[in-house]
């Protein structure tokens, strides 16, 4: 889970019930770079009550008519299409991973053999499911969409209760909005989730692009969840969110890029900057023919490029000693 950014493309209910769409989005994940496709785990009559009304984007993006029931009831995935998923995962060489809202499809997927489990923010206070989870003893992400610090500790010590430790569990900033404004993302709060609790972070983005998840991965994430769609303009509650194929490939590069970007701290020349040394730096030079015996001064000696010569750093040190030999003006000393 550690070794690179862990690039998460949430499929979530983009596929709107379909199991072809969401096989071709499979593909556009794992064709896009990234490490893991996440879908949802559900069984309506187990997830909401039958009058629970929609929030708001969810009406926005699906109209103000029928709650929540009628809306998830579409976008179910069985056990069989769970089992096809996984196995073209398998094929396409890309990681499957679903969030349980409930527990019996959290039953499924560890019966599945799901390698982690995915905790949605509207979860993190879900005292029985969390537990249920941490018993598994498989690694944990949590999301942490409209939470405080205090809820996120209660959380972790369910998990930790239960019999995880916190190498297993890596906890997501997150903004519960679709999408989320700028103003909103508060980034550093990634930054105070790590040092409050000693623990691995990322970023769930649902932000408008991808420069906010780029941004999270150069301030420490080590995980990044995006939703994605094969079309935007699709029907459902979290398309209009979500990120295109093309996207999704872009923001993968870009993570990529700014991973290697990061180094390892240390501060030394780089291999790449080696080799202009030489022509970028300056040595110390004659300003005018210098004769033996004549005193080293700040009139007759200058700095020059290249840097193949005495480095200016013993600039000090060589003024007021006495020239060895003869030098012709821009000889290196």
């Amino acid at each position: 889970m550690r070794e690179h950014v862990l690039v998460i493309a949430e499929a979530g209910v983009n596929h709107n019930g379909s199991y072809e769409r969401a096989l071709r989005m499979i593909d556009a994940a794992a064709g896009a770079g990234a490490d893991i496709i996440k879908f949802q785990s559900f069984k309506t009559e187990k997830l909401v009550t039958r009058d629970a009304p929609k929030a708001a984007y969810q009406k926005t993006n699906t109209g103000n008519t029928g709650g929540q029931f009628d809306m998830l009831k579409k976008l179910e995935l069985d056990h069989n299409a769970h089992l096809g998923l996984m196995n073209h995962c398998r094929i396409k060489g890309i990681r499957f991973m679903s969030t349980p809202f409930d527990a019996d499809s959290a039953e499924m997927l560890q019966e599945l053999g799901v390698e982690m489990f995915k905790v949605g923010s509207g979860d993190l206070t879900n005292v029985p499911l969390l537990r249920q989870l941490a018993g598994f003893g498989k690694p944990v992400i949590i999301s942490t969409g409209m939470a405080d610090l205090g809820e996120i500790g209660q959380a972790l010590q369910v998990l930790l209760k239960g019999g995880l430790n916190k190498e297993s569990v890596m906890i997501l900033h997150a903004n519960t909005d679709y999408p989320t404004a700028y103003s909103d993302v508060n980034l550093r709060a990634m930054a105070t989730i790590a040092q409050t609790f000693g623990i691995t972070v990322g970023y769930s983005d649902h932000t408008d692009g991808i420069e906010v998840a780029v941004a999270a991965v150069a301030l420490g994430a080590r995980v990044i969840e995006k939703h994605f769609t094969l079309d935007r303009n699709l029907e459902g509650p979290d398309h209009k969110a979500s990120l295109e194929p093309a996207e999704l490939s872009a923001m993968v590069r870009s993570i990529r890029n700014i991973e290697e970007a990061l180094g390892d701290g240390n501060k030394v020349p780089s291999e790449g900057e080696k080799k202009n040394i030489i022509a970028a730096r300056k040595s110390i030079v004659a300003a005018t023919d210098i004769r033996k015996g004549e005193i080293f001064t700040t009139e007759n000696l200058t700095v020059k490029r290249p840097g193949s010569g005495m480095s200016p750093l013993l600039w000090d040190e060589i003024i007021g000693t006495f020239a060895s030999r003869d030098y012709r003006k821009d000889e290196l000393i």
